[in-house]
């Protein structure tokens, strides 16, 4: 029961955080842009957590030990370790425009292990429709707390879902880079983001 406690105060920031304060967890993230027929639909968002978290829930709710999570023990995860995340936006800071974006809600939270590693993945919406000129779209994922530390992967960190995208409709440019107009961790770290603007093509 300790625990889960301190994995629970580990992963948010739920509990205040010292000045001295340095990452616990460590999340390598994969983001897809995907679209629809009227533009950008939203991301689908890859996690992969550290050795140490991964072997902390994995104990607590691989209920039969099997290194497999079935539907009711990832129902369990997503209750009791994911969806205290809304609190917080689920570390996912959105601007449109440079106009914030409050993620409020995701879909489709699926949890599994690869090689001992737990994983989750999940869908968040953020409908934008293209037109003649270019949006833009920022989205940078982080705690402020710093308490977790969420890096984009080195390979393929960022990248178009080619399922239903619209690759003859739309011009899509995009990078991953230092979000030079956001600090975090009293004012001493500028997070990384997926830099995003698409328009319809000509």
């Amino acid at each position: 029961m300790q625990r889960k406690i301190w994995v629970i105060i580990g992963f948010s920031i739920l509990t205040a955080v010292s000045a001295f304060a340095h990452p616990h967890t460590f999340i390598n993230q994969k983001i897809r842009i995907c679209s629809d027929d009227k533009g950008i639909s939203g991301f689908n968002i890859h996690w992969e957590f550290d050795e140490m978290f991964s072997s902390m829930i994995i104990g607590d709710y691989d209920v039969n030990r099997n290194q497999i999570l079935e539907k009711n023990e990832v129902a369990v995860i997503k209750d009791k370790a994911f969806s205290y995340l809304s609190n917080f936006h689920y570390f996912i800071h959105i601007k449109i425009d440079n106009k914030p974006f409050d993620v409020n809600f995701v879909k489709g939270f699926a949890a599994k292990i690869k090689n001992k590693i737990l994983i989750y993945e999940f869908f968040v919406p953020c409908h934008v429709s293209a037109g003649n000129t270019f949006k833009q779209i920022i989205v940078a994922t982080y705690d402020p707390s710093y308490y977790s530390a969420i890096f984009f992967s080195k390979q393929g960190g960022a990248g178009l879902d080619k399922t239903g995208y619209r690759s003859d409709k739309y011009e899509v440019k995009f990078s991953v880079k230092e979000d030079k107009s956001t600090k975090i961790y009293f004012d001493t770290i500028n997070p990384m983001a997926l830099f995003l603007e698409f328009k319809i093509k000509k």
